[in-house]
């Protein structure tokens, strides 16, 4: 056997065994059935995602998720993944899984708001909390327990799955230098800042990804966001967008999510539930540390090879962006009982995030910044 297929099949034999005893201490809520009979069962199950089929960083992480379910599981869970239009269109995913169509979907939470508005807060909020800080709030800061709560009508179990971090401001063809700028600016952007896009003058096309290209190209749209530099330039947006903005304001730290549904779940033997809830944090891992990498040297490939034009929005933009975002948050938590709950939550955890960056990752930044 090789060496990196020992070492790869070692670790998912160690996490696997992490993930039973962690099973063992808190078990899953799961039907009962003869354990002879549900231990020798297999299973084959369908995951459909927003993503292009094999799409980097994305749709691949959704494949190393349904690969490592089906290698912890020794086969007996099988998943086979379906890209965005090859099952279901990317958009209907959501709906896919709550039928019961397919058994898990992989997309941002934020493609849901036409269900509850409330689903925008577990993928990224507008000056919100970054990837990090929401990880933290929803696993110890009651977060999980409210997206539950969210997605339990529809017969859905989320879990965190990934995260693109701090995403980018988007690809315009012409310069913003003022909040006027944006004024009737065709331009995709969805959840929260698109809403606030719509505040400055802008119009929001919402496409999937893989139309982002052709819609630059042909004039549908005069700008466009995607995630950041690993993903927009497999995309190649750098060859039908001037200017390259940032930071991302409206998507500081976007979660993808992994949903499955929940009659699925409850069928599995509980060694095989306990895999399916622990293979996501490897997946959330995987990607986190994947997007990291790979965005500094796609970075690097932009700015040198292709020598796209950085620029920076203004302090003034962005303090308008930031008012608009929280008028726009607080319009939605006073017409939706369920998003003012959420937010309370939310917003109290950023208080305590933002006192503690401050000293810890902002402060040390600063300092490294001193020296290189």
């Amino acid at each position: 056997m090789k060496r990196r297929e020992f070492v790869k099949t070692a670790s998912l034999a160690a996490l696997s065994a992490t993930a039973l005893a962690a099973c063992e201490k808190q078990p899953l809520q799961h039907s009962p059935q003869a354990p002879a009979l549900r231990a020798n069962k297999t299973f084959k199950w369908k995951m459909v995602t927003a993503w292009p089929k094999n799409f980097p960083g994305l749709g691949t992480g959704a494949n190393y998720l349904a690969e490592t379910i089906t290698a912890m599981s020794g086969g007996r869970l099988e998943v086979k993944v379906y890209g965005a239009g090859e099952l279901v269109p990317a958009f209907e995913a959501f709906d896919a899984v709550s039928k019961g169509t397919a058994e898990m979907g992989h997309a941002g939470a934020y493609y849901w708001k036409g269900k509850s508005e409330a689903t925008q807060f577990f993928t990224t909020v507008p000056f919100g909390l970054t990837s990090q800080e929401t990880l933290g709030w929803l696993k110890f800061g009651g977060g999980q327990e409210l997206w539950d709560e969210l997605y339990a009508p529809f017969n859905l179990k989320p879990f965190p799955a990934g995260s693109t971090g701090v995403q980018m401001g988007g690809w315009f063809n012409k310069e913003i230098n003022q909040i006027e700028d944006f004024k009737g600016l065709k331009m995709r952007m969805p959840g929260l800042g698109g809403e606030v896009l719509q505040r400055v003058g802008g119009t929001v096309v919402n496409l999937p990804g893989g139309e982002l290209f052709q819609a630059m190209q042909n004039g549908t749209l005069d700008a466009t966001e995607w995630v950041g530099p690993y993903n927009d330039l497999a995309f190649g947006l750098h060859k039908v967008g001037k200017y390259y903005y940032w930071p991302g304001w409206h998507e500081p730290g976007s979660i993808m999510e992994c949903f499955v549904n929940q009659k699925a779940l409850a069928g599995l033997p509980q060694d095989l539930a306990a895999i399916v809830t622990h293979a996501m944090d490897a997946a959330y891992e995987q990607m986190s540390a994947e997007f990291t990498a790979r965005n500094n040297r796609a970075l690097t490939t932009l700015l040198t090879k292709h020598k796209v034009q950085l620029r920076h929005f203004s302090k003034d933009i962005l303090t308008t962006l930031a008012k608009i975002s929280q008028e726009v948050i607080e319009e939605m938590i006073e017409r939706d009982p369920f998003s003012k709950r959420v937010y309370q939550s939310y917003s109290q955890f950023r208080k305590e995030s933002m006192q503690w960056n401050q000293i810890g990752e902002l402060g040390y930044a600063q300092a490294r910044a001193l020296v290189f």
